[in-house]
């Protein structure tokens, strides 16, 4: 198990084994790790000769100082996870001095409206951070192959459209939603969630699937507002947003198209903690 916390050690390291025909593999996190990310780092093992998981926290992405301030740190239990699934996996543990030098500034990017549905909308600035670290990221790695879970969708159409528009040479493979038991999607946040607070947390996905059953008969508009009356059942939660859009667009779905392929969208708060959910419709 090797951890590099320079990107320059890292580099070293990976030019030293590569070959023509190398393939990398890369997970990019913020630590905290659960079994979909691992599952991330299993798909490519399989798929690679070399696998990457960066664990790193963003400060650039987030537009709420306490909440970076309160994301779980856990590198030591991270390492030990990653140890779980393979030995041979190589950690990236930069600081913030080695990935933004002194200078933690976000780059603006046009994303092609994709930046401005949905989470754009509730956290502005939100995926300017996102693209300025996985692009420091990919030219620090140069991964042949790169791995994101799907339960942030739209994060990753927008690094598709981050490589597309910056014809980086990278190949973005989604993986699909890892759930606990209850159907509660596996996130980092939850580490912050009380056993019963996670209990109620069920409901997120609940209502997103008797969404997708009523949307075979009913319009967006009805969907939506079903999803409104269940959430004000329960004072607990705070629900932020709920959008059924075009998986390619992201743009909200005004009347249905056949020939469109849709996904429904959620962020709800339970004490102040946010989360958000997908499936697609």
């Amino acid at each position: 198990m090797l951890i590099f916390n320079k990107k320059t050690d890292l580099q070293h390291f990976l030019e030293s084994k590569k070959s023509s025909t190398t393939t990398i593999g890369f997970v990019p996190t913020m630590g905290a790790l659960h079994l979909g990310h691992l599952s991330l780092l299993k798909k490519s093992i399989f798929q690679n000769d070399i696998t990457v998981i960066s664990i790193f926290v963003n400060p650039t992405q987030f537009n709420n100082p306490d909440d970076l301030k309160k994301y779980p740190r856990t590198l030591d239990a991270d390492v030990e996870k990653i140890k779980s699934v393979s030995e041979n996996i190589l950690i990236y543990a930069p600081d913030i001095t080695d990935i933004y030098n002194d200078n933690a500034t976000t780059t603006h990017f046009n994303f092609d409206g994709l930046e401005n549905q949905m989470e754009g909308k509730f956290r502005p600035g939100h995926f300017d951070g996102v693209g300025t670290v996985v692009k420091k990221l990919f030219e620090i790695v140069k991964p042949t192959n790169a791995y994101f879970g799907e339960k942030d969708f739209q994060q990753m159409q927008i690094i598709k459209k981050l490589v597309s528009k910056n014809k980086i040479p990278v190949n973005v493979i989604g993986c699909e939603i890892f759930r606990e038991k209850n159907g509660l999607a596996m996130s980092s946040r939850n580490e912050r969630l009380t056993n019963q607070e996670k209990e109620k947390a069920s409901l997120i996905y609940k209502t997103l699937t008797q969404a997708k059953t009523l949307f075979s008969s009913k319009t967006a508009q009805k969907v939506g507002e079903y999803v409104t009356k269940e959430f004000k059942k329960h004072p607990e939660f705070e629900l932020e947003y709920f959008e059924i859009a075009d998986e390619a667009t992201l743009k909200s779905c005004i009347r249905k198209n056949k020939n469109k392929k849709y996904r429904g969208f959620i962020a709800v708060f339970i004490n102040k903690i946010r989360l958000i959910d997908t499936i697609s419709f």
